[in-house]
């Protein structure tokens, strides 16, 4: 990472005696676990600042750790610090633009760079493995990550990399992960917790691995909110299923789609198809292997489908 903007980074929580730090709606274990490990660990640097993490609360990722509430005036003045948020329209709590200064942590390829201060670094598995990194970086390495730091940080890398399984789990991302080991954290209880499920997402995850389709090496799924109400689910809790068709003999993309309230959101998944240009073009973005999209209608859905469908066979065929 550049250590100009490390060096920005710190001066600007150096200057500001109040930080909030923000993520992105629909918050993953990464989201979350930097949010709050870069919390745990500025709050030990600076115990005499008020540091808040902001964003709303996802119930099934709770063990993670609780968000503050916070009251509008607090905003005014503070470092606004936006985390594993790829562009701004994403930021979960648009009270970040009360705020004095805005720096943006992330890993996701650097489209939107909303922020007086960009820190992007793609090649890292996760934001959470870039805190890490920043920690060290920083000078101050062991004498910042605690026990609690380190149980948010090691949850965030193991949700981004699906359990060390995908292809962005590098020989360093594992090295960091075996370094948070040593803080006397539960992996397996931490593990358990990330995927355990209560009988009706179980049931709904039957629901999906039975009426999938699936059709030139591409899986897709549409998930109503007739299908929503019929298994009592969210639709945040629904998308958590997007990789339930990984396992499938031959697949090599697909897309989980729910219908939301305002939009029919999309996941896309790859197993080498680069698919984030593809989500661009509706919307959306992300990584090359793991993005997501946005459509409005069910016919702007098929579209949808259909090019996923083209780009894979175009690769095959190449």
């Amino acid at each position: 990472m550049n250590k100009q903007q490390i060096s920005q980074l710190i001066e600007s929580i150096n200057a500001h005696e109040t930080i909030i730090i923000f993520r992105h709606v629909r918050p993953d274990p990464d989201a979350l676990g930097s949010q709050l490990g870069l919390k745990y660990a500025i709050q030990k640097l600076f115990p005499n600042k008020r540091v808040y993490a902001v964003g709303t609360t996802v119930d099934n990722l709770r063990f993670i750790g609780e968000m503050d509430k916070v009251q509008d005036d607090v905003f005014k003045d503070a470092l606004a610090l936006v985390l594993d948020t790829a562009n701004a329209p994403r930021i979960d709590d648009e009270r970040y633009q009360l705020c004095q200064t805005l720096i943006k942590i992330d890993h996701h390829p650097p489209v939107d760079q909303y922020g007086q201060v960009n820190i992007v670094n793609t090649k890292s598995s996760s934001t959470s493995e870039m805190i890490y990194e920043i920690l060290n970086d920083i000078g101050f390495g062991n004498d910042l990550i605690t026990r609690d730091v380190a149980r948010c940080l090691y949850i965030g890398i193991v949700g981004d990399t699906g359990r060390f399984l995908f292809d962005n789990t590098t020989s360093r991302t594992m090295a960091i992960a075996a370094e948070l080991l040593t803080y006397d954290i539960d992996h397996t209880q931490m593990i358990n917790e990330m995927q355990q499920r209560d009988l009706k997402s179980i049931r709904f995850q039957g629901y999906v691995l039975q009426h999938f389709q699936f059709e030139q090496s591409v899986g897709t799924i549409f998930i109503t909110k007739d299908i929503l109400e019929q298994f009592d689910i969210s639709a945040n809790e629904a998308s958590l299923f997007v990789n339930s068709l990984a396992d499938t003999h031959g697949i090599q993309a697909w897309a989980f789609a729910v219908d939301e309230t305002s939009e029919i959101r999309v996941r896309l998944r790859s197993k080498g198809v680069v698919i984030n240009e593809l989500a661009a073009q509706y919307n959306g973005g992300g990584h090359p292997l793991a993005s997501g999209a946005s459509v409005y209608s069910k016919d702007e859905l098929e579209v949808l489908f259909n090019d996923l469908k083209l780009l894979v066979y175009a690769s095959m065929k190449n």
